[in-house]
């Protein structure tokens, strides 16, 4: 089934063949990066300079999550919002796998950071006295550096079999990046196998984080019931950001790598939803909803205002 040339690119059909539409997403898209690149950053720097927040855990995972939006988006968003204005959409065949070993790269850690959050709201909410001592500089930076490794090790997992196959006959990836299911289904070799180990690896570990999630806020919900009921609309509240974050980001990709590998039909708009709309909520949903990032914003813009005085 194999012909003497190798493909050497991919072509991309992106979301629309409407030019009009084009433009309109692309103008969208521009907005929307910019805000995930501006709303993230925003984060990262609050945290960063605020005395107080510099050394809470919580903000601490919660700048990691917001690098990883920031990084997780520019591996596609860029490349999307130039396709929007070319009339042909083309992706080299290196370009496009490195593409995909960054995608579940930095997809793989953000999931497993998540966890991580979850286990520092379980010890802040129901190990209040210990929290501290549990929740110190050294465990956050192992949590932070077992989210990379179990990133790294979910892609490698994956890409050191799609890397070897032949390519040599479709090139048309019905998408507005490149993806596995997809991708996998055009080498020229039976891909069965395969298609089942991007199911278990990838399905199943998105399903399997997320029930982690919902049981770890369920044990904290319970344990605050009995211990403080009083404190049950407060974590309601705490938590309600978190599972907001993880519905959004786990929903696409359950949908997405769950579905019968015999039809890879990947909904683009799941697609966006996974690359673009997850990381430009983030900041929104921890900023809008939570007092002290808006308190840290206020002592920011007072501290920067005196010294305009002072100059």
């Amino acid at each position: 089934m194999k012909n003497n040339s190798m493909l050497n690119e991919f072509i991309l059909l992106g979301l629309t063949t409407s030019w009009e539409l084009e433009i309109f997403f692309f103008v969208i898209f521009l907005l929307a990066y910019a805000s995930i690149m501006a709303g993230n950053s925003l984060i990262i720097l609050m945290v960063t300079f605020d005395s107080y927040l510099h050394f809470t855990p919580m903000y601490f995972l919660l700048v990691n999550l917001s690098f990883l939006d920031m990084i997780l988006s520019t591996v596609t968003v860029p490349k999307m919002i130039t396709d929007f204005v070319k009339e042909r959409k083309t992706i080299s065949l290196w370009g496009c796998m490195v593409q995909m070993f960054f995608l579940h790269f930095l997809g793989g850690s953000e999931m497993t950071l998540l966890i991580f959050m979850a286990v520092d709201r379980y010890v802040a909410i129901c190990k209040p006295l210990h929290y501290t001592t549990i929740m110190n500089h050294q465990t956050l930076i192992g949590f932070v550096l077992l989210s990379w490794a179990v990133g790294f090790v979910h892609t490698m997992n994956q890409m050191a079999f799609t890397v070897n196959l032949p390519f040599c006959g479709l090139n048309v990836v019905d998408n507005i990046f490149c993806d596995l299911p997809l991708v996998i289904k055009l080498a020229c070799t039976d891909t069965y196998v395969l298609d089942l180990h991007v199911i278990a690896d990838n399905g199943l570990f998105s399903l399997i984080c997320f029930i982690l999630l919902l049981v770890s806020y369920t044990v904290i919900l319970v344990t605050v019931h009995h211990h403080s009921p009083g404190g049950l609309s407060k974590a309601l509240s705490t938590l309600s950001a978190h599972s907001t974050v993880a519905t959004l980001f786990f929903g696409p990709c359950i949908f997405i790598y769950v579905s019968p590998f015999s039809s890879f039909s990947v909904d683009k708009f799941l697609s966006v939803f996974y690359s673009v709309i997850t990381s430009l909520l983030n900041p929104i949903i921890y900023t809008l909803r939570n007092q002290e990032i808006k308190a840290a914003m206020i002592r920011l813009r007072s501290r920067h205002f005196t010294s305009r005085q002072a100059l």
